[in-house]
């Protein structure tokens, strides 16, 4: 017989308030443009993008974060010092070690909270609410912050055609805490380690050891490339729409709820042509508001979900109490679904 004490958490998990920031500054497609061979109508027919945003020297990932955390203790009606854990996702922070969370969790006040980040890519979001809910209902914490940020324009190739046009910066975040009925479903989460070369940094940071800059890639002028991401993106755009809709209808089942019973349909924003295509696959009714905040805030990979879903809120296309199929797929290959209660 085990002598552990059993964990006294609550018996369910839910999101209790959402927050959001994004950079002041608004980066149209004519800038993109300046260096790349494209259209305004090609970028909008490819991938639904408009405009994004872009950080400036002062919109760092820690001072989106705290922005956006902020708005979201607010919205859970809660004091920092409740928070008993803070998860980051992102792949944007460039310091090694130590954790942005930590000092992020410093910031807002809290009480020595855990603080940790965690690298899944676009599907961050929904691992960082998967761990939230463990915590939750395991007992070691009674409200956890959730938050995806990304830098994304620090690592995007302005001569690259196929991703120039694609990213975005900005911070969302969540307040995950006890309560009483089921209100974060099953998550049906994975990898495709096999595709990992289909989204990746085009060269890691060791290689700037060599000091050989012939082994480095140079920009048009002959200067030394930072890294950036890259992709193959017919690969990419087959692998999300015909593996993440199964994925997606996965986490439908498993949560017990039909496409008719969801109120709203909240994928990463990566492509609108993605959502389009999963939409028509999965059959949602028209009744299903669905998140388009690519078109103008981009892909912002881990904190894609949650500024749509405080976008939604924000607008009064969807609102508190709504049930909402959240799903994030990205570099990794990393995919992460589930249902949720909306704050």
């Amino acid at each position: 017989m085990s002598k552990i004490k059993p964990s006294k958490g609550a018996p369910y998990a839910r999101i209790l308030g959402v927050g959001g920031y994004r950079p002041t500054r608004v980066v149209p497609n004519e800038v993109i443009l300046e260096k790349i061979d494209s259209s305004d109508e090609w970028i909008r027919s490819r991938s639904g993008i408009s405009t994004r945003h872009w950080a400036n020297d002062e919109e760092t990932v820690a001072m989106m974060s705290v922005e956006a955390s902020g708005k979201a203790i607010a919205d859970a009606g809660i004091r920092p010092e409740q928070i008993g854990a803070v998860v980051v996702s992102t792949v944007s922070h460039f310091a090694q070690t130590p954790a942005i969370a930590t000092e992020i969790a410093d910031k807002l006040g809290t009480q020595k909270a855990a603080a940790f980040d965690i690298s899944a890519g676009c599907a961050g979001f929904g691992y960082g609410l998967t761990l939230a809910k463990g915590m939750i209902v395991e007992g070691s914490a009674e409200y956890v912050l959730v938050i995806g940020v990304e830098r994304l324009s620090d690592l995007t190739d302005l001569e690259d055609r196929a991703t120039a046009f694609l990213f975005g910066d900005g911070a969302g975040a969540v307040i995950v805490g006890p309560a009483q009925e089921p209100a974060i479903g099953p998550t049906v989460w994975g990898s495709e380690g096999d595709k990992a070369g289909t989204i990746k940094q085009t060269v890691p940071w060791d290689q700037f050891r060599i000091g050989d800059v012939s082994q480095l890639p140079l920009d048009s002028e002959g200067n030394v490339k930072f890294p950036a991401i890259t992709q193959e993106g017919q690969a990419v755009f087959r692998w999300a729409v015909f593996e993440m809709a199964k994925v997606a209808q996965q986490a439908l089942d498993a949560a017990g709820i039909s496409p008719d019973d969801l109120d709203v349909f909240i994928p990463h924003q990566a492509n609108e042509r993605i959502i389009d295509s999963m939409v028509k696959t999965l059959k949602l009714p028209e009744h299903v508001t669905v998140a388009r905040d690519v078109r103008t805030t981009g892909n912002t990979s881990a904190a894609s979900i949650p500024l749509a879903m405080e976008r939604l809120l924000a607008t009064g296309e969807a609102k508190s109490g709504d049930t909402a199929l959240v799903i994030g797929f990205g570099a990794g290959l990393v995919y992460a679904a589930t249902v949720v209660t909306l704050p």
